[in-house]
């Protein structure tokens, strides 16, 4: 199971994330700067820390590293959101627990990523339709 990021690994992972590209250690600070207080050695420290992790590749640049993404947030979060059904005692009823907690908007991408992932057995229809019977 991927270990949930802490706090400030979030907003570091959140930038190399949203960055898509190789970034160093100066430019994660820089931007790090406009929310809070952090000194250079944090920041190299979390990235280091990643790398060691898994989150983050390096490549040696002078005498920095630029780190990379090695997955995506979205993986990230598919890994963390499997390992916690797999986990739960009733996997059943954590999914309709998490169903029923959903957005409009997230059902409809729910719908949206069942009909690209086409799961054998579950037959995903448009709210549009809904009221038509089932095809044989």
């Amino acid at each position: 199971m991927p270990r949930p990021l802490g706090d400030l690994e979030d907003a570091v992972m959140t930038r190399v994330w949203e960055w898509n590209r190789p970034v160093t250690v100066r430019e994660v600070l820089e931007d790090l700067r406009q929310d809070r207080s952090i000194a250079y050695t944090t920041v190299m420290t979390v990235l280091d820390n990643l790398h060691q992790k898994g989150w983050v590749r390096r490549e040696q640049e002078g005498r920095a590293y630029r780190y990379e993404a090695i997955s995506t947030r979205a993986a990230y979060s598919a890994a963390l959101m499997n390992d916690a059904w797999s986990e739960s005692d009733n996997p059943a009823a954590a999914l309709v627990a998490f169903f029923g907690m959903m957005s409009p908007e997230q059902a409809a991408a729910l719908r949206g990523a069942l009909r690209v992932v086409d799961v054998p057995g579950v037959r995903v229809t448009a709210p549009e339709d809904e009221d038509e019977p089932p095809q044989r």
